[in-house]
């Protein structure tokens, strides 16, 4: 009985780590395909609306590392409250 709870409780320490660890990496919140976007800044690939920021400082390099990445696709970056894309180029 005592070498099944010995057993047990380093899997559920691992579950809690593992469970921690998930909560401390924040992602962007992705947007669902039928909504429009209310506030915030959004990156938009190809003309499709892909993941919402707070600030446009975090939207902007997210856009710019994604154009650097792939410098075919056309990114941009929308202010929803201006209702204004922002287009964003390769800088060499």
């Amino acid at each position: 009985m005592a070498k099944e709870r010995m057993k047990q409780e380093p899997k559920d320490q691992e579950a809690k780590h593992q469970e921690i660890k998930l909560e401390e990496t924040k992602k962007p919140e992705n947007l669902r395909a039928n909504a429009v976007p209310v506030d915030g800044f959004v990156l938009s690939v190809d003309g499709k609306l892909k993941a919402r920021y707070e600030t446009p400082e975090a939207a902007m390099a997210a856009a710019s590392k994604l154009k650097q990445s792939y410098p075919v696709i056309q990114v941009s970056v929308y202010d929803v409250t201006e209702r204004v894309y922002t287009p964003v180029n390769l800088v060499e």
